[in-house]
């Protein structure tokens, strides 16, 4: 049997080498358009400011290595332009000289590609990039060395464009961070977002969001903003998204779906019954919502790679679908998501509870601790996770990975705190981060504690609630207040009962949560009709800084 592979990176090499390691009789073809295959195309960024320094180090396999141990022919530099399904044949085309292959099984694994938007004067700007793959980091490691540019604009605040905007500042270079969205980073929400923001703030990095670029000027030195401000630019990276690279899918007559994605269904086959499709091209389910989705991550791309390798070798295999476990480095900050953003689980109209929590990233008294500010959704009646994110600077990855396992094996909110985890001093807390985000999940759904979001503040204060902050009054000159609050300090609230309306709805807050929820509780127990603010002061002040008086 002849397998052709289309795609040599993360999907497709996964594909090869599986079905290699299961069979030695498959005759396996892997063509890539690219000079190269097996890429590390996740550190492409780190190359740039030279944290990665070693440019062999991306290039984690040659096709003269790839045929010696796994002997698989590697076809660099060679495009496939068109699929023959009736008679199973390829047509490639390598530095302009066309060929036909046969093939048994067809795997795709194009991945995806830079969305390029149709922006006025684009295309005679000079000095645009993307980041895609190596010959994409060459050219912009060379323009960086020769030209050294001292103004650059990166387009789009995803996952790529923050990695470049953090390593385009370490070369000393001034860069501006453009978003066309109301906030950077859209698979957090927006009040886990603007933790990042400030740091990219912090850091020196110009932000603009709710902005996109309408027109380049100037053969790209000067960006008109939809805002009506222009800016300079010396070198532009282009980050704004990427879509499904299915053409050769489509022209095939291949069925699509989702923003062009390949559909397939659970054993990753097409409409062709000799055709398969994995990694970024394809359309997943997305396993909380069982809706379609376009989920373009390695981790997923290299698992499907795997399984539709046991498909064809007759091993059974099912395509799960995915949940979307990120994380990224923001200079000092990590941030991190998986699964549903509450924005997302809006959409999908289903009913959810959040709830923030601040924790160490190990114990307290133990020196070089650092917060982890959380966010859990989950259903207020049965538990069930839909999703969590996670801000701080250490530790971020550990809990999110941690919630992702828990989302995968049908874990609820009630189950976290069960989970046990390694501690010593160094390492954790005996009350693990996640484990309170259990405990604080689980008040809710019991009715120990019920809470309001940021967002629905303004109204309930202007609905008549009293909005008390039970902070010290040095936190209060340190930090600063909100103009509304009354404030009664946490150890002398049982003594200043008398002086709180019972006949009116009292919203406790302090700077992360811990001690409003021991206030709602003291006032519950009395008798007040108490909310606790989720996330209190601290992700109040960070959405809102305008608000803040000291």
């Amino acid at each position: 049997m002849r397998v052709v592979i289309v795609g040599g990176v993360a999907g497709g090499m996964s594909v090869a080498t599986r079905l290699r390691r299961l069979s030695e009789e498959i005759e396996i073809i892997v063509l890539e358009k690219g000079p190269y295959v097996s890429f590390a195309n996740c550190g492409l960024p780190y190359y740039v400011s030279g944290e990665i320094s070693d440019r062999s180090e991306l290039i984690l396999q040659t096709p003269e290595q790839l045929k010696k141990r796994f002997n698989i022919d590697v076809y660099p530099e060679t495009e496939a332009i068109s699929i023959d399904r009736k008679n199973k044949t390829i047509v490639t085309n390598s530095k302009g000289k066309e060929e036909q292959i046969t093939y048994d099984k067809l795997i795709l694994s194009p991945g995806a590609e830079p969305v390029i938007p149709p922006i006025e004067g684009l295309a005679d700007a000079t000095n645009v990039y993307t980041l895609r793959n190596v010959p994409d980091v060459d050219k912009i490691v060379t323009t960086v060395k020769q030209e050294r540019p001292k103004q650059a604009v990166v387009i789009g605040a995803g996952f790529i464009g923050l990695e470049m905007a953090e390593n385009l500042s370490h070369l000393g270079i001034e860069v501006t961070l453009v978003e066309a969205a109301p906030q950077i980073l859209p698979p957090l929400d927006e009040e886990m977002a603007a933790f990042v923001e400030k740091e990219l703030k912090q850091k020196g990095i110009t932000v603009y969001t709710g902005a996109a670029a309408t027109a380049f000027k100037e053969s790209g030195e000067k960006i008109e903003l939809s805002s009506g401000k222009t800016i300079t630019s010396d070198f532009t990276v282009l980050s704004i998204g990427v879509k499904p690279s299915s053409d050769l899918a489509v022209k095939a007559g291949l069925a699509t779906g989702l923003r062009g994605g390949i559909l397939v269904d659970q054993t990753y086959q097409t409409n062709d019954l000799a055709i398969y499709a994995v990694g970024d091209a394809i359309v997943v389910k997305q396993q909380i919502t069982d809706e379609d989705a376009l989920i373009s991550l390695a981790s997923p791309a290299n698992r499907q790679g795997r399984q539709v390798a046991d498909v064809i070798a007759g091993v059974a295999r099912k395509n799960q679908g995915s949940i979307g476990t990120a994380i990224v480095r923001v200079f000092d900050l990590a941030a991190a998501s998986t699964g549903l953003s509450e924005r997302q689980l809006r959409n999908s109209q289903l009913e959810y509870e959040a709830v923030h929590t601040t924790s160490k990233s190990h114990a307290g008294y133990f020196p070089g601790n650092h917060p982890i500010v959380m966010k859990l959704l989950f259903h207020p009646v049965t538990g069930k996770i839909y999703g969590a994110q996670a801000v701080g600077q250490d530790g971020v990855d550990k809990r999110i990975d941690i919630i992702a396992t828990a989302i995968k094996a049908g874990l609820t909110v009630m189950d976290l705190p069960e989970l046990e985890f390694t501690y010593a001093p160094p390492f954790g807390s005996a009350k693990d981060p996640v484990n309170m985000i259990g405990y604080a999940a689980a008040n809710i759904i019991e009715g120990f504690s019920e809470n309001i979001q940021y967002y629905e503040l303004k109204e309930a204060i202007q609905n008549g609630a009293l909005f008390l902050d039970v902070r010290n009054p040095g936190e209060l000159k340190t930090n600063g207040s909100l103009p509304y609050a009354v404030n009664i300090p946490l150890d002398e609230l049982r003594d200043r009962l008398a002086a709180l309306p019972k006949d009116q709805e009292i919203i406790v807050s302090c700077q992360s949560g811990q001690r409003s929820y021991l206030a709602e509780r003291i006032l519950k127990n009395n008798g007040f009709n108490v909310k606790n603010l989720d996330g209190a002061f601290q992700i109040y002040s960070t959405i809102y800084p305008q608000e803040v008086i000291k």
